[in-house]
Parts: C-alpha cells; sequence; structure tokens
C-alpha cells in the first residue's frame, strides 16, 4: 500500500489536468455556437444509447464519464479529511459543478448534469472500492 500511496499521491495531480484536456480541447472539439444547458437528469444520455448505433460508443461515452473519475474516489489517501463519503461527494460535486460551468461559459462543452451524475458516480464507486480493498484504518495514524 505504501508504494500504491506515493504513486497516487504523485500521480492524481497529472491525471487531473489530462482529465481537464480532454473535458475542454479532447476528441476534437471546438467551441459550440451557443451555450447549452442540458438539466433533466438522464434524458440526453438515454436519447444517446437510443441513437447510436456502435455499443462501442456507448461504452465509451456512458462507462467512460463513470470510468475515468473512479480514481478521485480514492483521494483520502492525499487528503484525510476526504475519506468521509459524504465531505468526499459533497466536495466532488462542487468541483464538478464549477467545471461544467466552465465548459458552458467557454463553449468548449456542455453544462450536462447526466455528466455530473456519472462523475459522482464513478467517483462513489472508486470512493467504495478504495474502502473495500484498504479498510478505514488506512490514515487512523495521519
Amino acid at each position: 500500500m505504501h508504494f500504491f500511496e506515493k504513486f497516487y499521491k504523485i500521480s492524481i495531480a497529472f491525471y487531473a489536468v489530462f482529465l481537464l484536456y480532454l473535458m475542454f480541447f479532447g476528441f476534437g472539439r471546438s467551441p459550440y455556437p451557443i451555450n447549452i444547458v442540458r438539466l433533466v437528469p438522464m434524458f440526453s444520455t438515454l436519447g444517446f444509447v437510443k441513437e447510436t448505433i456502435l455499443w462501442k460508443s456507448i461504452f465509451i461515452n456512458v462507462c467512460g464519464n463513470i470510468l475515468m473519475f473512479m480514481p478521485f474516489g480514492f483521494l483520502g489517501i492525499v487528503f484525510p479529511k476526504l475519506n468521509d463519503f459524504r465531505t468526499l461527494i459533497i466536495n466532488f460535486i462542487s468541483a464538478i459543478v464549477v467545471v461544467e460551468s466552465l465548459q458552458y461559459i467557454t463553449r468548449l462543452g456542455v453544462f450536462d448534469i447526466d455528466d455530473i451524475i456519472l462523475n459522482t458516480l464513478g467517483v462513489a464507486m472508486g470512493f467504495f472500492l478504495y474502502q473495500f480493498i484498504w479498510g478505514r484504518s488506512i490514515h487512523k495514524d495521519s
């Protein structure tokens, strides 16, 4: 676990920057001509699944939004206060709302409630995986 903690502490900041790059510039993004907000939960995701023929595209979009955020469920390694699920989720939702808002403002993405839901689900899954594997006693001596 000691090696993993060191590796995580070093790599999570780079990973966060990489994800921000993907969210604003990746996948050949260019600015939308208008600002777009999607506030009806799961409406755009279900529409995407319904209209998409390739399962690979569905997996990349839906599961990617979950899996790519799982590493943030381990943030308690870096910030012991985030070993509390509620604290982690509140902080993460606050941060992802800021990112989604910046996507809206810059038009380099869409403010989409589905992204917030799926990304938060990923963080929650990562948190429970972290707790399952290493337990709650990781930072008792910290």
